[in-house]
């Protein structure tokens, strides 16, 4: 979703889901992927070189493109979603022998602006396979699930959202023992479509709080099912791993790691850092060069940084030096600026009923969203501090309800919560607009902002 809305201006949201190792593979160390928890500010390592966890592992194939990672798409309204042509995956694991994630590059059509999308596999007891969230079915892909050496028994769409709905048909034909399960209300712009038009078919709703599902006794689930926030709803289900105290959500929240996922081609990256249009619209009036992209870590990262800017706020106020924002909005788990903006403000009370049920109820001391950074190691009073911005538009919480500890890090985590207000602007005049011509509600609560 994020990829989607950084520059189809979050259509998704308004119009929704406009919407044993073989020798061929080889093995490394992962990068450290995780967050770390340190004072009251989460610390992110992913993408950095220095430090290296034991238990995750990546895997890839030897062979760069080629057959193993083509999968053709260029379905999506108005902009397809790329790469049309050829998906690396990478594998990684991230809970030893129980969870593993694998990730793919997901870019808006023919922009420069890329990031990575993520699918989880938990095993349950049974000894099969629980997929969150598919993505591409390229022969890649399904070989590194396929050395899991288990069967997959449940494939699930977790939301509503359109880049994850697109590949959840063509990966359940991989797998055609497999149930799959889906996120309620779905819907399709601009025609309301089947979900067998996606080539989903025999599909079982995700409830509320399901004690009856197959998986109900290792993981539970939470739906957020908000009222119609333009033509149609939001909807995303959370997850919870018993027994690795792990919560799975898809959009809610995000953690942007300091440097780039490795599903992310070097060419994408180098793209981004060249000085087109849109860094030129966006610099504030100062001289722009027109040099060469060198290719370097320097510009790789600068890549990254405007890449993670334009997904965050569409029109941030500065592509050509984005160091200093990109600086306020990485390494710390937050609400996703243009979700907060234009979905979770719209629908308060129905998002800090869902939050508050997710955090009273799990114990959860990691996250794994399907964007940016995965696993990050978070608690509940982190959670909880990402959508302080809740608290502001419904008023000040009842002293009954949060511990001590959660008031603490929610008073110390309104100055990490924080976006840069210059880089706000876009996006809040987007906002006034769409709520002016009637395409998204200023408030569905009942409560006006």
């Amino acid at each position: 979703m994020l990829t989607n809305m950084a520059a189809s201006l979050e259509s998704a949201r308004f119009f929704p889901n406009y919407s044993p190792l073989s020798s061929n593979f080889q093995q490394r160390s992962l990068i450290n992927a995780t967050g770390r928890l340190n004072g009251s500010n989460l610390e992110s390592n992913y993408g950095t070189k220095k430090r290296w966890r034991r238990d995750l592992v990546v895997a890839a194939s030897v062979k760069s493109g080629g057959a193993e990672r083509f999968y053709l798409n260029f379905t999506g309204f108005p902009f397809p979603l790329g790469p049309f042509l050829n998906r690396r995956t990478i594998r990684t694991e991230a809970v030893k022998g129980c969870i593993w994630l694998f990730e793919q590059e997901q870019a808006l059509g023919f922009s420069s602006v890329s990031t990575n999308i993520r699918m989880t596999v938990i095993k349950l007891k049974s000894g099969g396979l629980w997929v969150h969230a598919p993505i591409a079915p390229t022969k890649e892909c399904i070989q590194l699930l396929k050395e899991l050496d288990a069967p997959v028994e449940y494939i699930i769409l977790p939301t509503f959202a359109y880049e994850h709905k697109i590949f959840v048909g063509p990966f359940s034909r991989k797998f055609p023992r497999a149930k799959v399960w889906v996120a309620p209300r779905q819907w399709s712009w601009p025609i309301n479509l089947p979900l067998a038009f996606f080539g989903i078919f025999g599909a079982k709703p995700l409830i509320d709080e399901d004690d009856s599902t197959p998986w109900s006794d290792e993981i539970e689930q939470k739906v957020l099912s908000s009222p119609e926030v333009g033509i149609g709803p939001y909807v995303e289900v959370a997850f919870y791993h018993k027994k690795s105290r792990t919560l799975l959500v898809t959009d809610a929240v995000i953690f942007v790691p300091r440097q780039p996922p490795e599903c992310i081609s070097k060419e994408s990256l180098l793209e981004s850092a060249k000085n087109g249009l849109a860094v030129k619209l966006l610099s504030k009036g100062k001289e722009v060069p027109d040099d060469p992209v060198v290719d370097n870590t320097l510009n790789q990262q600068k890549g990254w940084e405007r890449m993670v800017l334009q997904i965050l706020f569409l029109g941030p106020s500065n592509l050509l030096e984005p160091k200093a924002s990109f600086a306020q909005m990485s390494q710390k788990l937050i609400v996703s600026p243009i979700v907060k903006t234009l979905v979770f403000s719209k629908v308060p009370e129905k998002v800090r009923d869902w939050i508050d049920r997710i955090a009273s109820d799990w114990k959860f001391r990691r996250i794994i969203p399907a964007h940016f950074a995965a696993p990050v190691n978070a608690s509940r009073s982190d959670f909880l501090t990402a959508f302080s911005f809740l608290d502001e538009l419904l008023g000040e919480r009842p002293a009954a309800r949060p511990s001590l500890s959660i008031l603490f890090s929610s008073l110390m985590g309104r100055a990490a919560s924080y976006f840069p207000p210059d880089d706000m602007k876009t996006l809040s005049s987007l906002d006034e607009f769409l709520v002016s011509v009637g395409a998204v509600k200023k408030t569905v609560s009942g409560r006006k902002r």
